[in-house]
Parts: C-alpha cells; structure tokens; sequence
C-alpha cells in the first residue's frame, strides 16, 4: 500500500482474522464511517457478496450483503444489514420497464430477501448487485464529490489517472436506482480494466475481490483525490471564492448567541427546531467570501447534501455590524425571498403525486462576519446538517479551485437524466438541476423513509432549563423531561450534582440532548452566563423551571435578619431575576414558551417556625400571577404548590430529618440510613393528608412537565396542588 497523506490505514488484521464475511463488511464500514472525510453521516453504502447456506433446502447461495436503508455505516452493526438472493436481484433486469418505472423495482426487493431478515434494502442495491465485484463501497467523499460537481471534472479526472495511475471512469448524473444500476453495469463492462467510478454531480465507486482490498483501495483512491483537489486549492490561496468581501467580527462567538434565538425564532415559523452554531476556519472563510452568496443561492451537488440541508442554505446579505446593526432586518428580508423562492420550487416540478410541500423554511443560515446556524428536528440532527454543509462547502472549495477557465460547452455531468442547460455553474461549480433536487427530496421513497421514521415525543423540539435540577424534584423533572423528549439543561449551583444528572438524561436520550450547567441564582451575572451556554448549546428556550429554594433553620427555632433576607432573596427575588432575564430570550425568539415555579402548600398554610418560608412561598403565588400577565400571551407562566417533599430534597439533611422526628415523637434508630429516616418523616407527613401518599419528587415532576406541554395550553396564572389532598389548603 503506498503511502497515505491525509487518512489513516486503521485495518487490524488481530481483529479482522477472528470475523466473519459478514462481520468483515461490518469492520469495514465502521471504520470507513468514522472518518467525515471519506462518508458524511448516514451517506454512502457499502456491501458483500457472501456465499451461505439457504435456509429451505441447505444449498450454497450468494448472499449480497448491503446496508439497509436509512443507515450509517460508521455505526452500523451486523442487524442492519439487507441480505438479498444475489440471483433474485440480477433477474430482475427482466422486469424492467425502464427509467420512467424504476421505482417499481423496488417493491420487488423484498422478495429477493434471505432468510427472515426484514431490513429495508437500499435504493442503492442495484448498484452494488450489478457491479462485477465481490465488495463495493460507494461514498461521497468531499474529495470526490468536489470532482464530480466540476465543470471540468471529466478532464481533471484523466489527470488524476495519469499523475496516480488509476483507471476512474465517468458517469453523467442519474439518480440513484435501476437505471443507474444498468449505466454501472454496462460501463464496466465497457472498460473491464478501471478500478473505479465517478458519478458525476454525486460521489465515487470503488471495489476490491476481498474486504481487506477493497478497504485498501477506497483508501487509497479517497486520499489521492485529497492530495490531488488540495493541490489546486492551495494555488488558490487568499483568491479562494473569489477572495474575501467580510471580515470576521472581532466577538463574533458572542454575537453569534446574541442573534441565536432571533434566527432560531424566525425559522420556527412552522415547526420549532433545534439549533447548532458552526464557526469552523473554512466556515467563515466562505461565509465572508465574494462569491459566497452566488455558490449558496446555487445550492449543493450530492443528494445526501441537500436531503438535510434543502435545496439551498439561506444566505443573509449583511455587512458585518459589531453591534449586529440591521441584521435582524436582514434575516427577515431575506428569509421572506427564501420562502416565496422554496414554494416556487414546489410549484415548478410538483407532480399529482408529489408529497406535500415541507417546512418553507431554511435548516441552514450563512451570516457574513459570524458563520453558519443549522438546524434540525434534534440536537444531533442540527449538528449533521451544519456538517453537512460544511461538506458541501468543501466541495464548492475543490470544484471552483480545480476550474481552469471558460466551463465546456457540454458539461460532463449532463446525459439522459438532465441536459446541459439544466446545470447550473458558478466559477467551475456545478450544482445539481433544482429539476433533479426535486425529485430527490421530494421523492416517494425519501417520503417513505421519513415515514418510517419513529413518532417524535410530547416534549421533541423542546429545550428546557431546569434550575435547581441537581437533586430532589430537580432532577426528577430533568429525568421525565428526557423521557419525554425534551433537550434538557440541568442548572445548579453545585455542578457536580448537575453533571451527574446530565449524564443520566443523556443515557435516557443521547448525549447531545443534554447539557450541565452552574447557576447562582442570586446573582445576575451567572443566571445571564447560564442562559448564553444554554442558548449556545440549542439556539434558544422554550420551558423554564426553578426548583431551588432553601427553608431556613436554626438549632434554637429562630429565624434571624440575615437568614430572613437571604430565604426572600433566593425563593422570591432570584425568581424575579431569572424570569426577568430569560424574558429576553422568549421574547427575542417569539415562540410559545412555559414557565413553571415551584412553590409550597406552606404558602396557604400558616405555621409556626416558618413564617419566612412561608412567606417567601405566598410570593412566589403571586410572582405567578403578576408573570403570567406581563409575559402573555406567548408565554405561560404556572407553579405547583406541593406538600412536604422530603425524598431527594437538599431541604431535608439527615439533622433537620432527626430534628422533626424527635419534634413529632416518631421512633427511629440512630443507625438507620438517611433514607430510611427521611421515609419515616414521608409517610408521617402523608398520615395528614387525604390520600395519605407520601409525596415523591416524580409526582411533582410530572406536575411541572403537565403545566409546561401541550395539554395545559390554555392554563397560565395558575398553581397545582401537588400535596396528598391537603384540607387546610384547599382554595378558598
């Protein structure tokens, strides 16, 4: 194997020796998936054919391996897989009535399945069936691709084989499916000698007769194109995109999640999202270049591009303010011209057939001076589009520096599928006809795949704030909120116990649906530290809940000025803060939004020894109020009122716990663990109430996530009793 430049030969032979053929093809496609410079996320296929025995009658068949449809190959395991009769699959060209019914032929695929495996199969199976080679990767390395989306891209690739000595031949564009299987096939056998394909508009094919082989071969043609495209990049230098136009805001981090709830906010507009920010050197490079707006408006190349990141990214037209001058004006400005322009796209190629028309509104957003916002149903899927544009800008960056001149009067990616005046070009860019992108995202099979797609969850879409989410209800309600969906922000003054929460949620939901984070929620300063991480971590906030309060004691029962004035400050007047300053947030974004505080049964139940508990939670009653009025009607403003929670509470150490034992005469042993003594003090508290349950953090999280979703919409101003059947606090 010659040397590699730029990716790494990770093949273990002490591993590969102890696998299977179909665990081989495994091995194999994890470790080329764990590079975004050969695949990008869930894009590319790989396969087998694999002799085994058929399970009716115990004969030798051939088995073609593929990944299933919807898959990953940096993660996939054995299960997701397709298995297919290899000779049910090469028949099938006997069903074909060409190009215009291909799509037909995919409801013959599963009854070329093995066995009992009920995998979709790919719409790149025929590819990989008709291909003459034991294993075949296809991939959309930026390399690659950067080739296939050149005007030139034919002549560059003659000149790649001669300085590498490969034999890569040249396909137009066809959409993936029966017909490009036949263009494969006959190609092939047209030039039996090459040792690869480039599909043009679309990415690389590449084989070898083992899975060592072919994993060397991918390799090493991917790393090539790389040394080869980053040579002409590199002549290029500062004239890259026809040189620079912006410059890079100085604070352009902090701007960034300034402007982040307003973008977030306004692509909303039909379905919420969740946001990720992207300031990567080739970013801004190309968000702050000349022809940057031109090479966005053209749009992407690879189908697995634009799939997640639309037919076109929006491109803000702004001259970088420090103070963001006139970008908010800008966004709406351009957004509006991005909508009237995607539903004329619809109109132009919609058939009687065609899906609905989607979401009008941009996954990714390209501001000069700060860099690009993307987004998505889910943190992750936010976070893979924006890499996936940053892809598509690397392509962009390899087709316009390999360009030489004037395009060709025929464009080398023309053929059946869409003719040269289809294509559009900029600067030796060639995107994809927005003919052909339209039958891509709009295509039944991409509409069958999103169908197959699980139920989104009460709270997706969601990103909420829990303060005080370290312990008790806290982290209760972070627990369920996860269940239910919701991206969650554990905040507590003590991080450790944050972070140990995040890291549950994260095993409930992923590791990027969750984030820790310290809050003081005594000084405005860290609450407005904690909204900037949250807000650069999702792009904004849509559920607010503060569970941290403290009850004052002393060994002598007496409550003094300072402890007084401190119980008012962080139950009452650190409320007012937060809300005060996440207000700006909701606001800014102009989504519906929720608000849950936590108070007490204590604020309608006088006591002796708590009055400035007490107290602080009768203002917290009425902090409810007067927020539900002043934030209307986007936001929802709510509180529950719970009895004594003493389960996981900070409120409760083990002293105040041996305290109200011997106050009430309750027996205990001096040896009993902290939680036995505080179930002691639980179900002496539930013997005063109705229902006579003690109170668990869980009942009051389900509470705070009832107020905060969708099934208490037109509830505001309002507190739940959450204590057991209460009399003395009863509404009266």
């Amino acid at each position: 194997m010659d040397k590699l430049r730029y990716l790494d030969d990770r093949w273990d032979d002490r591993i590969a020796n102890t696998l299977d053929g179909p665990e081989l093809l495994r091995y194999r496609s994890n470790l080329l998936g764990s590079d975004l410079r050969i695949t990008n996320f869930g894009g590319g296929n790989t396969s087998s054919k694999i002799t085994a025995a058929d399970p009716l009658d115990g004969s030798a068949k051939r088995v073609l391996w593929i990944k299933g449809s919807g898959g990953d190959i940096g993660s996939i395991q054995r299960k997701g897989f397709a298995t297919l009769y290899l000779d049910k699959v090469l028949a099938l060209w006997g069903s074909y009535r060409g190009v215009d019914t291909e799509d037909e032929m995919v409801g013959m695929y599963p009854l070329c399945a093995f066995g009992s495996n009920t995998v979709a199969a790919s719409i790149d199976t025929p590819l990989h069936a008709f291909l003459p080679f034991e294993h075949v990767d296809h991939l959309h390395p930026d390399w690659g691709i950067a080739l296939a989306a050149a005007a030139n891209g034919r002549e560059k690739m003659e000149e790649f084989n001669r300085t590498y000595s490969h034999r890569l031949i040249w396909l137009p564009w066809q959409r993936p499916g029966f017909e490009l299987a036949m263009m494969l096939q006959t190609a092939v056998k047209q030039a039996p000698h090459c040792d690869g394909i480039v599909l043009g508009g679309h990415g690389l094919f590449t084989w070898g007769n083992t899975q060592r082989e072919c994993y060397v071969n991918t390799l090493m043609i991917i790393d090539q194109l790389g040394q080869f495209v980053s040579e002409h990049v590199e002549r290029q230098g500062a004239g890259l995109f026809g040189g620079g136009r912006a410059a890079i805001l100085e604070d352009h981090l902090s701007l960034a999640t300034e402007i982040f709830p307003f973008v977030r906010g306004r692509v909303s507009a039909r379905q919420r999202l969740i946001g990720n920010f992207n300031r990567l050197p080739e970013v801004l490079r190309f968000v702050n270049s000349a022809d940057a707006q031109k090479l966005a408006h053209l749009g992407t190349s690879c189908p697995d591009h634009f799939i997640r990141t639309k037919i076109r990214p929006l491109f803000v037209p702004w001259n970088p303010e420090p103070k963001l001058s006139g970008l908010r004006e800008a966004i709406d400005s351009a957004l509006e011209q991005y909508r009237k322009e995607y539903a004329d796209y619809y109109v132009s190629f919609a058939q009687t057939d065609s899906p609905k028309i989607r979401d009008a509104n941009p996954t990714v957003v390209l501001v000069p001076g700060i860099g690009m916002f993307s987004f998505g149903k889910n943190k992750t899927e936010a976070r893979i589009t924006g890499e996936f544009y940053t892809n598509a800008i690397h392509v962009m960056e390899g087709a316009t520096a390999l360009g030489t001149g004037t395009p060709p009067a025929i464009l080398p990616q023309a053929g059946p599928a869409a003719k040269t005046e289809a294509f559009s070009v900029h600067s030796n860019y060639v995107a994809l006809p927005t003919s052909e992108a339209f039958r891509i995202e709009y295509w039944q099979l991409e509409e069958a795949k999103i169908r197959r797609q699980p139920t989104e969850k009460e709270f997706s879409r969601q990103i909420c704030l829990i303060v005080g989410g370290g312990n008790g209800v806290g982290r209760e309600t972070a627990l369920l909120a996860a269940e239910r969906g919701t991206h969650v922000v554990v905040a507590d003054k003590d991080f450790a116990a944050a972070q140990a929460v995040a890291t549950e949620t994260q095993n409930i939901a992923g590791k990027d649906n969750s984030i820790a984070i310290a809050i003081d929620i005594r000084d405005r300063q860290s609450i407005r530290q904690a909204l900037r991480e949250t807000v650069a971590a999702f792009g904004g906030l849509d559920i607010v809940v503060n569970t941290a309060a403290i009850f004052p004691s002393s060994p002598d029962g007496q409550v003094n000025d300072e402890q007084w004035g401190l119980t008012l400050d962080i139950n009452v007047t650190a409320n007012h803060r937060l809300l005060e300053e996440a207000s700006r947030i909701l606001r800014e974004q102009d989504l519906s939004a929720s608000v849950v505080l936590v108070s007490s049964a204590n604020a309608v139940v006088p006591k002796r020894g708590s009055e400035a508990y007490d107290v602080s939670k009768a203002a917290v009653n009425h902090l409810v109020r007067e927020f539900a009025i002043s934030l209307a009607p986007k936001v929802r403003v709510n509180g529950i009122s719970p009895a004594t929670v003493v389960k996981g509470s900070t409120m409760f150490p083990r002293d105040r716990v041996i305290a109200s034992l011997s106050k009430y005469s309750i027996p205990y042993e001096q040896s009993a663990s902290d939680d036995e003594l505080r179930s002691l003090l639980a179900e002496f508290y539930a013997k005063r109430t109705l229902t006579q349950q003690p109170i668990d953090p869980r009942d009051c999280a389900a509470a705070i996530l009832f107020l905060a979703g969708p099934q208490s919409r037109c509830t505001t101003g309002h507190l739940i009793p959450v204590d057991g059947g209460l009399a003395e606090a009863f509404l009266r």
